[in-house]
Formats: C-alpha cells, structure tokens, sequence
C-alpha cells in the first residue's frame, strides 16, 4: 500500500473552543464540511479537521487518515497483518494497529472532505 497522510481528525468536547485553539496554533481556517459534521481546512493536506465528540470509534483520540486505492483490499490487508478493523466503510474506516493503535483510512479522492 503506498500511502501519504490525508487527514488529521480532533473530536472535541466543545468545537467552537477546539476550532479556535487550532486555528489559531497552526494558522488555518476550518470551514464547515460540504459531507459530514464537523469543519476542516480547505484544501491542504494533510487536512485537519475538527468534529463533535460523540461516543463513535473515532470520537476518543485525534486519528490519522491515510489515503488509499482500494479500501476492501486494504482492510483485509489490515487484518492480515494483525490488525483490526474496528469501523469498515467504503469511503472512510477506522481501523487498530498490532499494538491497539487506532487509525483511519480515505479512499483516495474522498480525503478533502471527511
């Protein structure tokens, strides 16, 4: 899997304090999504975004998205090197490393708007 950072999500307790804190650290702008809940940054990537916490598998960290071709071969590349798939999707899953690391994966064309 050939791969680059696509986004950066922080699910927050209070979103209008975690946009601030944010934007004002880094310097960008977290527009509302066109797909989704939450705000992210325009067009850079890696993207960072920002969402209610809620009580879902991608609500209790800040997690990296990684971009990829093909998301059904890929998970089942997850779980065949140890891994785990805790959220499958077609455009966005979230996933466990060997160590119970939680991270995401975009399917390619689909990571500038989580």
């Amino acid at each position: 899997m050939t791969s680059r950072l696509a986004l950066v999500e922080f699910p927050a307790d209070d979103p209008t304090r975690a946009r601030a804190f944010w934007a004002g650290l880094l310097g960008i702008a977290l527009e509302p999504r066109s797909e989704g809940e939450g705000w992210q940054t325009p067009a850079d990537a890696p993207a960072v975004g920002v969402h209610e916490r809620g009580r879902g598998p991608g609500d209790s960290f800040s997690l990296p998205y990684f971009e990829v071709d093909d998301m059904s071969s890929t998970l089942t590349q997850v779980r065949s090197l140890g891994g785990s798939v805790i959220h499958p999707g077609e455009v966005w899953a979230i996933c466990r490393d060997t160590e119970g690391s939680p991270f995401g994966l975009a399917l390619r064309g689909h990571s500038g708007q989580r």
